[in-house]
């Protein structure tokens, strides 16, 4: 017997819905992005975002099941972010999915958004072996997480300040590059030098906590410095720096705890230069890397379906009466 379940999610500026069977199995996955809105403002203006979704979460669901080729009666349980994000983007897909679990009578279940960043991987590679350590690196987070088991996750290491997403928006801001920034540093890196511009590696030999904010300002002083130096140069020079030193701390995590392998998880996942460099790192050290679709390195619902069915089939529903944490920390799961 199938079990299907519908996932939504609206934890910044997308509205996603999917439908997944037996929580690996895809058969729908909608992502409205609300980059546009945006763009004008160098970021995700929070009221924005809300509204936004408010306006696109019932033809995102039906978008969805249309897709699926399910109808709601055919659901057997709704999943939707809870935590962390913003607060007003939250409510709204949290209430559509509670509303949609007392329309249809079925369960409803809130989802910590970055466990469900963990499982995008095993969307495409059910059978990864555990223990791996996933480098979780987004605009809102960078951390090493030991996923040990199912629901069984440590923390090894997280940001003390700028996460590397916010990193890459804050200097492709500097540079006029616009928003978001990850992807148009990405294009234009790839016409310039690594080695052009020695930049600092914050923390590189000490432990497995990162920090960016300092080489964010180093790109700045530098390029006030020297007017006449080129972008592109500045764009590789950068991006080197943060991969070089995200890697770097994986590599450190994989040994110290004797991980099968590495994943990559979250926005930044996309990056090209991360993505070759962890397939050469996997490559000289022996153990497996797991690169996840573009498609699921971003925020979508697939992800959140998978991780609110495996957390229903542990422990269960949740009540109707959860609300939104937007400082979720993992350390809850």
């Amino acid at each position: 017997m199938t079990f299907r379940t519908l996932g939504i999610e609206t934890s910044c500026d997308e509205t996603a819905a999917a439908v997944l069977v037996d929580g690996n199995t895809i058969l729908s996955s909608v992502v409205s992005s609300q980059v546009d809105l945006h763009a004008r403002f160098g970021g995700v203006v929070p009221e924005i975002a809300s509204r936004a979704h408010v306006e696109l979460i019932v033809p995102v669901v039906a978008d969805a099941l249309v897709e699926a080729g399910v109808e709601g009666k055919d659901i057997d349980l709704v999943a939707a972010t809870s935590g962390p994000g913003l607060i007003g983007a939250l409510l709204v897909g949290l209430s559509a999915a509670k509303a949609l679990s007392l329309v249809w009578d079925v369960p409803f279940i809130g989802v910590n958004h970055l466990e469900a960043h963990l499982y995008a991987s095993f969307l495409e590679e059910p059978d990864l072996e555990l223990p791996l350590v996933v480098l979780l690196v987004s605009g809102g987070h960078t951390m090493l997480i030991l996923m040990e088991d199912h629901g069984q996750y440590r923390v090894l290491g997280r940001t003390l300040d700028d996460a590397a997403g916010e990193a890459f928006d804050k200097v492709a801001r500097f540079l006029g590059l616009g928003y978001p920034g990850g992807p148009a540093i990405d294009l234009l890196a790839m016409e310039g030098d690594p080695a052009a511009v020695d930049f600092p590696r914050a923390m590189r030999r000490d432990g497995l906590d990162f920090s960016f904010s300092g080489l964010k300002t180093a790109v700045v002083n530098h390029v006030r410095a020297n007017p006449e130096s080129d972008p592109a140069d500045i764009a590789a020079s950068f991006q080197e720096a943060v991969v070089d030193v995200l890697l770097t701390k994986a590599q450190r995590a994989i040994e110290q705890e004797d991980a099968r392998g590495l994943c990559l998880a979250g926005g930044v996942a996309a990056n090209s230069s991360l993505r070759e460099r962890a397939l050469d790192l996997s490559m000289a050290g022996g153990h497996q890397a797991f690169l996840p679709s573009r498609s699921m390195c971003t925020d979508n619902a697939a992800m959140v379906a998978a991780a609110g069915w495996r957390r229903f089939q542990a422990s269960g529903p949740s009540p109707l009466d959860l609300g939104t944490d937007p400082s979720l920390s993992i350390f809850g799961l």
